[in-house]
């Protein structure tokens, strides 16, 4: 069957084929992003638009006066239409909450990431059903924000059992899931960080892996209970070797190897970027100047190519925001530097340099980080005004970097777009415009999302 959504003030493709920046690296770079100056080319927007889905793919998009003929219309009265926004990095599968914590860095105490082994010792303690209600919970708060592709992160196990159970249930809710066995060294390995490595790298790895498709370290050497270079290049190798794809959390207390290592082992994504070093950022951008394809995309990315296993549970149920298995690259392209500005505005620090990434061509992408300590917010809209009032960024290119950006940072080329062809994942706003996201920050404005062709 398909629909004809018609009437749209303005609609935001990020296709090339209506205007929208072919490539992968942000604005003035030639390679991606919105150019700042002219934010309607840079989203590839049609005003007075329509788009037609059929199958759960784009069928057609244009001005709504050519549109074809479809089996059933819907009227949006003039809203403005984005692609779904696509949330790279989040922890939603957790017990207990860090409200205390959140509390006391509020009155001056600073965030030392120490907080987590909180959440590790509740979520060892919860049932499984437990962590699956509130993981189910907040991937359907997110899908009513508008978010259809996430991805999910382990972390809070740190033993075989806990770490496995986690993906389990992150997997029935998104096939974007990340093995992070590797967040903090456990209490009970404070004296044996070897040991733990080992156990990382071998037993918890042999058991997460098949319910992943991503690992990642928090490469942090600043955090008496993260990981060095050594130990992350180590965590990471040994996810490769079992065919999993790299991610890394770098430089966010401080300057240090993470956003470096992240490009060395050719990891879609460095996250948080908070403390990046002139060599760093030329590593970023340095990235993606070999590994771009003629079209722009990463060699690896191309429509049909299968996210791994896992599917929805239903595009209308809770599982309903996570992104179904195709349209996924494997190896291949440079590395995204992901921000995460929910984090900096609960931990009252300093926020990314944005523009130097932009200015160096490096690709940027939006994520929530959504967690129960840093930064406890579903919340992309959020995210892009955040981006925009604290980062300087412009809302065309915060906008960019939550659809295309997050999906070239999970190696997707079917989402984070609304090409033909790409999965019909859309965003309606009660508001004519996308510059309202960051306009009129704090108002639920997404009164519609569309998920696979389906309104949800």
């Amino acid at each position: 069957m398909s629909v004809l959504l018609t009437n749209i003030g303005e609609l935001v493709t990020n296709d090339p084929a209506h205007g929208g920046r072919s490539g992968t690296g942000p604005a003035g770079t030639g390679r991606s992003g919105p150019d700042r100056a002219d934010a309607a080319g840079g989203l590839g927007i049609v005003r007075d638009a329509a788009v037609v889905v059929a199958d759960g793919r784009i069928a057609w998009t244009g001005p709504a006066s050519s549109a074809p003929a479809a089996d059933d219309a819907v009227d949006l009265a003039g809203r403005a239409v984005l692609p779904g926004f696509v949330d790279s990095h989040s922890h939603t599968v957790f017990a207990g909450d860090r409200a205390a914590e959140f509390a006391a860095r509020m009155t001056g105490e600073p965030y030392t990431g120490g907080g987590i082994a909180t959440t590790v010792a509740a979520t060892r303690a919860a049932g499984e059903g437990t962590l699956r209600a509130r993981g189910r919970a907040l991937v359907r708060e997110m899908l009513t924000q508008g978010t259809t592709t996430v991805e999910i992160k382990s972390g809070y196990g740190q033993d075989v059992a806990t770490e496995a159970r986690m993906l389990r249930i992150a997997r029935e809710l998104t096939p974007e899931t990340t093995y992070l066995g590797a967040h903090t060294v456990p209490a009970e390995y404070s004296g044996d960080r070897a040991g733990y490595l080992d156990l990382v790298t071998g037993p918890m790895l042999a058991a997460c892996a098949p319910h992943a498709r991503w690992v990642d370290v928090f490469c942090e050497p600043a955090a008496p209970t993260a990981f060095d270079e050594d130990e992350s290049r180590a965590v990471l190798h040994a996810g490769l070797r079992a065919g999993l794809l790299a991610r890394v959390h770098g430089n966010q207390l401080s300057a240090g190897p993470g956003a470096r290592l992240a490009v060395e082992v050719g990891a879609a994504s460095v996250d948080h970027c908070t403390h990046l070093t002139d060599a760093d950022v030329d590593a970023l951008a340095g990235s993606w100047t070999a590994d771009l394809a003629e079209d722009g995309m990463p060699p690896a990315a191309g429509p049909g190519r299968d996210a791994g296993p896992g599917s929805l549970a239903g595009a209308a149920g809770a599982a309903g925001a996570a992104g179904a298995a195709g349209g996924a690259g494997g190896a291949g392209g440079g590395t995204v530097a992901t921000l995460l500005p929910a984090v900096e505005f609960s931990t009252r620090s300093p926020y990314p340099d944005a523009r130097r990434l932009l200015a160096a061509g490096v690709p940027v992408a939006l994520a929530t980080d959504c967690n129960p300590g840093s930064g406890y917010s579903s919340s992309v809209p959020f995210v892009v005004a955040l981006a925009v009032r604290e980062m300087r960024m412009s809302p065309a290119e915060a906008l960019w970097s939550a659809t295309a950006g997050g999906a070239l940072a999970l190696r997707r080329d079917d989402v984070g777009h609304l090409r033909v062809g790409a999965r019909a994942d859309l965003v309606v706003l009660d508001a004519p415009s996308h510059l309202y996201l960051s306009y009129r920050p704090g108002v639920p404005l997404v009164t519609e999302v569309w998920k696979d062709g389906v309104r949800v």
